[in-house]
């Protein structure tokens, strides 16, 4: 059962996070502006890196990514995901929102959505890697694969969302599937195959 205790961790703390910035907005001990990312001013403000993943100035969207994290969240723990999973998602937390950077029609950015896309595909990778768990590994992967072919982010990297009454930057959806996929591939390199089989089997047999 120890196992994925990191990833609710990691998981939590940008849930908390994205909270207690949300009451600090309310009650007046923050203001929004300052803690977001911009393409010209992130250099001089490199914390925004951080803060932007809970900036959102819609309410609505915020509640939503907090929720899709929790329940990401609880399906990491049910994977059983292992520490490099957790730390493979707080590496996304800046890395996805700084890959911005590369693309000019991003000019701001403020939310968790890359965070939450970064969260999907560490576990999607996590469950395909896993023989007893890639069913759920495809249906993660090909869900994930299909909305963010129908985002296009690579085409309109920002775009009215109708649903939200707002502009979404769907390159940071892109940026962090990207990002997140990479950095767990990165660190299941540093740990051989074999050694992740046979922790599995541990967790099986316990």
């Amino acid at each position: 059962m120890r196992r994925g205790r990191s990833w609710t961790g990691a998981c939590a703390l940008l849930i908390v996070g994205a909270m207690l910035f949300r009451l600090s907005v309310r009650l007046g001990w923050l203001q929004a502006g300052p803690l977001r990312w911009t393409s010209t001013d992130w250099r001089a403000a490199p914390w925004t890196l951080w803060t932007a993943a809970f900036a959102s100035d819609v309410p609505a969207r915020a509640l939503a990514d907090v929720l899709a994290l929790a329940a990401l969240a609880v399906l990491g723990r049910a994977l059983a995901a292992p520490p490099r999973d957790g730390l493979a998602l707080l590496l996304a937390w800046p890395l996805a929102t700084l890959s911005l950077a590369l693309v000019p029609a991003v000019q701001g950015y403020a939310g968790l959505s890359a965070v939450v896309h970064a969260a999907a595909a560490v576990l999607a990778l996590r469950a395909l890697l896993r023989p007893q768990s890639r069913t759920l590994g495809l249906l993660l992967a090909g869900g994930l694969l299909i909305k963010l072919a129908l985002e296009k982010a690579w085409q309109a990297p920002v775009g009215f969302d109708g649903a939200w009454g707002t502009n979404v930057v769907f390159a940071a959806h892109l940026a962090g599937a990207c990002t997140g996929a990479a950095l767990l591939l990165a660190l299941e390199a540093l740990r051989p195959w074999p050694s992740e089989q046979g922790a599995d089997r541990s967790h099986i047999e316990s």
